[in-house]
């Protein structure tokens, strides 16, 4: 019988995982990935000043990040990072070092075919996948065919900005927070920094340091802590912007010399063909039957689309369910069944209060009788691995700590002591 063929795009933490797993599958499987190395968003690039789209750079890595979660719930399901990384909050160059331990560990990179970029993926009519590749060292493109697709492009590339009054005459310099990378390129400035997600609190909390002055602009229900940052005045959402400043919706008013967009990223597959039944609406990616098999063509997976998860371990289980049915080791539900199941996750979201952009957010739902996750649980049960409750646990401790405790969650180690437990030591 003829081995399943599998095209996996990228080689980030998700291509990765989808490279192992479907090598354990016994599957015929290639991973094509654009840049010279494994660890997508996690390899940090430096900013050429001949850059004309920000979407070139593909990292939105910079000096001096940490991470927000412990290293302890960032592992894979069946390789945790090694004991011998002491720090819980550890830097990217660890991370980037961890995803190479894994791709050694489990003979990934033979599988790897290295400054190849994928640059359209259309499906045929005999159920196979076209996939047109370029080779970035000779510029020649070639045609392969596939049974499967993995797609593991990574979503931290194309930024989303909001649309506020006046961005078009405000005179000063702005840019995504995906183009910064370090903080002394704002010494002596007053800046406003918009948003106080991870990325947000993290580059107030740097530049503070170098700045004159900064505005920390969100709309959060509880104000995060900022008194150890001097230099810092938390403002409400901008109103609009002015040439050189902006009114806020409290009706105050500054001004400033730089704009720090810290408002996320847009989901982007530029080399989906439109027959490939994949749109994004209100950056919702459907349709898509548990956040990832595409419900028109079920031969093709999308990982890594959830947020505020485990990615890794998330990326990894996702992985894990969908082999189950790309290897024909379990059966699809039928193309109506996949389309309920979907609007009824929908239904059950609008009922919350979400809107269609937190199509793809997990977040409270996650959080389960004995800290397990409900989504996690869904795939488990197809794909026969689960997170373990002291993972849970870990990251439930840790949740919000970076909007209420930045100056201090960083200074304890985690120890997981069993799949229940786990001990939490300050350090610093």
């Amino acid at each position: 019988m003829k081995s399943i063929s599998v095209c996996v795009i990228g080689a980030g933490t998700a291509g990765l995982a989808a490279l192992k797993n479907s090598l354990e599958h016994q599957l015929n499987v290639v991973c094509y990935e654009q840049s010279k190395q494994i660890g997508g968003t996690w390899v940090y690039e430096d900013l050429s000043p001949n850059i004309e789209d920000e979407c070139e750079i593909h990292s939105s890595m910079y000096q001096g990040l940490r991470t927000n979660l412990p290293k302890e719930v960032m592992g894979y399901l069946d390789f945790p990072y090694p004991e011998s990384m002491a720090d819980s909050f550890v830097s990217s160059h660890d991370v980037l070092s961890f995803l190479y331990l894994y791709a050694e560990h489990f003979d990934l990179q033979k599988h790897i075919k290295f400054q190849h970029e994928v640059i359209r993926v259309l499906p045929r009519t005999n159920g196979r996948w076209e996939v047109h590749v370029k080779n970035r060292l000779t510029g020649k493109c070639f045609v392969e065919m596939f049974d499967r697709i993995f797609v593991c492009n990574g979503h931290y590339t194309k930024p989303q900005y909001p649309r506020i009054e006046g961005m078009e005459i405000y005179q000063g310099c702005s840019i995504h927070s995906h183009l910064y990378r370090e903080p002394y390129k704002f010494e002596g400035e007053d800046v406003l920094i918009i948003g106080a997600g991870p990325s947000g609190m993290d580059l107030t909390n740097q530049i503070s340091k170098t700045a004159k002055r900064v505005f920390l602009s969100h709309h959060l229900k509880e104000a995060p802590r900022t008194d150890f940052m001097p230099r810092v005045t938390q403002k409400p959402d901008v109103q609009r912007f002015t040439e050189s400043g902006a009114i806020f919706k409290d009706g105050s008013q500054e001004t400033f010399s730089f704009v720090i967009f810290c408002t996320g990223y847009q989901y982007s597959f530029p080399f989906l063909s439109t027959d490939c039944g994949i749109f994004v609406a209100n950056n919702h990616v459907q349709p898509l039957y548990k956040h990832t098999i595409n419900i028109n063509f079920p031969t093709m997976a999308i990982i890594g689309l959830p947020f505020m998860v485990l990615p890794t371990q998330c990326f990894d289980l996702q992985v894990r369910f969908v082999l189950k049915f790309f290897s024909n080791e379990q059966k699809l539900p039928t193309q109506e069944e996949m389309m309920d199941a979907l609007h009824e996750d929908m239904q059950e979201r609008k009922e919350r209060g979400l809107t269609e952009r937190d199509a793809h957010k997990m977040g409270e739902k996650q959080w389960f009788v004995l800290f397990q996750f409900v989504y996690y649980q869904e795939l488990s049960k197809i794909a026969g691995h689960n997170v373990k409750p002291v993972i849970a646990k870990i990251m439930k401790d840790c949740s919000k700590k970076y909007i209420f405790e930045l100056e201090t969650y960083r200074q304890y180690q985690f120890k997981v002591l069993d799949d229940e437990n786990f001990l939490k030591i300050h350090v610093k």
